[in-house]
């Protein structure tokens, strides 16, 4: 609670004044509101012997931080995004973790978007420059968009998880992240979906679609239909870096295309002939 207390009214300093507290978090307010109308436990529950040490002591574990996000209802968007950005820097759940590193990789792009896109996490190339989506996988999703007739600086772009996974004797090697992890910056991922407001998602990859959706396996059993995420039009298409692998055929560009052609549609985008024709066998 102290934890909370202070961080709270660190918040208050900046001049927020409202709160969302996801449904564990409540929970976990609504328990500490029980146990204090139920008073004082007994005496002789409370007496310990000072001279001998407790295998079990009451009150010996700090508590885990509180997953409370603070998302100001006042203010733009963009303000609103950077306000969260500014909370993820220090986030607690993540932190605590111990298996993320420190550099923090938050979003880019419009955050009036009617399209936003989510990975998993960011990599060698993300870290350093602090933006998702750069580097080879970046100019892929580039290219995708502009075959879209949309430009990078139009949709919202982040992660599911705002921090690089660390790994041992780490250089620009990359990991996926776990569930932990993923479930540890989810709240925000939440939130900024609540703030940007976007017709359509699109999960980039099997991971993002493990932390968004909660489907596993194979993306290609994820796509061709459309799934939803907070009541927000969710469609699964494959990570860019999946054409840089070498083996990606003609057809598999078309299948990514494929899943564009639907976003494309379902966001009431004009779709001419010849996109329609982009990766077809001759």
């Amino acid at each position: 609670m102290d934890v909370l207390i202070d961080f709270l009214k660190s918040e208050e300093t900046r001049g927020v004044s409202s709160v969302y507290l996801d449904e564990e978090a409540r929970e976990a307010l609504r328990e500490l509101h029980r146990r204090k109308k139920q008073g004082p436990a007994p005496a002789a529950a409370a007496s310990v012997n000072l001279d001998e040490p407790d295998e079990t002591p009451a009150v010996a574990q700090k508590p885990a931080p509180a997953a409370v996000v603070v998302a100001p209802e006042a203010g733009s968007p963009a303000e609103r995004i950077a306000a969260l950005k500014a909370q993820a820097a220090g986030w607690p759940a993540a932190r605590a973790l111990g298996s993320l590193r420190e550099t923090m990789v938050f979003s880019v792009g419009n955050p009036e978007a009617e399209l936003m896109l989510v990975g998993e996490a960011p990599g060698y190339q993300e870290e350093r420059e602090q933006e998702p989506f750069v580097g080879p996988a970046g100019q892929k999703l580039n290219e995708i968009l502009r075959a879209m007739g949309l430009s990078r600086e139009a949709v919202y772009i982040s992660n599911i998880v705002k921090f690089r996974p660390a790994m041992e004797r780490q250089t620009t090697n990359n990991r996926k992240p776990t569930a932990d992890e993923m479930a540890a910056c989810l709240p925000f991922v939440k939130e900024e979906v609540r703030i940007v407001r976007p017709k359509c998602i699109v999960a980039l990859g099997a991971t993002a679609a493990e932390g968004l959706l909660g489907l596993t396996g194979a993306v290609a059993k994820m796509r061709e239909q459309w799934h939803e995420f907070d009541g927000i039009p969710t469609r699964v298409s494959y990570h860019p870096a999946y054409l840089l692998h070498g083996t990606a055929a003609l057809r598999d560009k078309r299948k990514i295309w494929e899943d564009m052609l639907a976003v494309m549609e379902k966001l009431g985008l004009p779709v001419s002939d010849k996109q329609r024709g982009f990766f077809l066998p001759k």
